[in-house]
C-alpha cells in the first residue's frame, strides 16, 4: 500500500525516485495499491493526474481513496440514503453514483471531506444536522496537506470545526483509522502479513500500518522527519525508514 501526496509526489512537484519505484513494482509484477486520504478526486481523476503530471501509468484498480472507503463503509453499514456532503464535486458525484441522495436538511448522516469552497451556510446545516442526531462521517483526519507552497489546511481542519460546534466525535474513515485499511486489503485480496504500508506522514500512513499490525516504510520526502519519531515508543516506530524510495530494494 502506497500513500500519494508527499510520498509519490508533493503537490505539483515530482518525486523522481518515487516514479522509478513504481516502475520497478510494475516490472516485477508486485501488487500495489495507492491508498490516499485525499477524497477530492475520483479514481479516474487520480489516474489521470498520475499519468499526465507524474509519468505514472496505472489503472483505476490501483487507486483507493478515503472517499471510496467511506462509501464502501456506508453501504456495508446501511446508515440510510439521505446525506449532507461537505466535499467537492468529485466526492458528490461518487455519492450519487453509489445510490445516495444529497440533501440540504434532515439527512441520515453528514459526510465530510476537504472542501476548498465550503461556505458558512453549508457548515451551519451540517452542524445542525449532527446536533439533531445525524451520523457524522469524516473521510480523513489530515489537518494539513503538503504542497509546493507549504502545508495548507486539510479535511481535518474542517472536522475540527464541526466537532467544536456539535461536541460530537465522527467516525473517521481514512488513515490512521482501520476502515480504509480493511477496505484496501479487501480490494487487494491479500493478508496484511504480506503487505507493506509506505508513506511520508507518521501520524497517518505509518500509524495506520502500526495500529493495523502491518510492517511500515516511512519515506522522508514529505510531511514527517526523523525528529518527529525520536520520542515515540518502540512499538510505534516505523519498521523501516528511507530518505527516498530509491533506497528501497524490490
Amino acid at each position: 500500500m502506497i500513500d500519494l501526496d508527499g510520498t509519490v509526489y508533493k503537490g505539483t512537484e515530482r518525486i523522481p525516485s518515487a516514479e522509478a519505484f513504481i516502475e520497478k513494482l510494475q516490472a516485477q509484477n508486485i501488487p500495489f495499491l495507492f491508498v490516499t486520504n485525499n477524497a477530492t478526486k475520483t479514481a479516474a481523476e487520480v489516474r489521470e493526474n498520475l499519468l499526465n503530471n507524474f509519468r505514472i501509468d496505472v489503472t483505476e484498480d490501483h487507486i483507493y481513496t478515503s472517499g471510496m472507503a467511506a462509501l464502501d463503509y456506508l453501504i456495508e453499514k446501511d446508515m440510510g440514503k439521505r446525506v449532507i456532503v461537505i466535499g467537492e464535486d468529485s466526492l458528490k458525484t461518487q455519492v450519487t453514483q453509489s445510490g445516495f441522495e444529497i440533501v440540504d436538511e434532515k439527512p441520515d448522516f453528514v459526510l465530510q471531506a476537504l472542501d476548498r469552497e465550503v461556505t458558512y451556510k453549508e457548515l451551519e446545516a451540517a452542524c445542525l444536522a449532527i446536533q439533531a442526531g445525524a451520523g457524522f462521517i469524516a473521510t480523513n483526519p489530515d489537518t494539513n496537506l503538503p504542497t509546493e507552497k507549504g502545508f495548507v489546511p486539510g479535511a481535518g481542519a474542517i472536522t475540527a470545526f464541526l466537532k467544536a460546534c456539535t461536541q460530537r466525535e465522527p467516525i473517521i474513515i481514512g488513515k490512521p483509522y482501520s476502515v480504509i485499511m480493511q477496505g484496501a486489503l479487501h480490494r487487494m485480496e491479500l493478508d496484511k502479513a504480506d503487505v507493506l504500508m509506505v508513506g511520508d506522514n507518521y501520524n497517518t500512513d505509518i500509524l495506520a500500518g502500526v495500529h493495523y499490525g502491518m510492517d511500515t516504510l516511512m519515506v522522508l520526502t514529505g510531511f514527517s522527519q526523523i525528529a518527529d519519531i525520536i520520542d515515540k515508543e518502540d512499538e510505534e516506530q516505523p519498521t523501516y525508514i528511507v530518505e527516498t524510495l530509491a533506497e528501497w530494494e524490490v
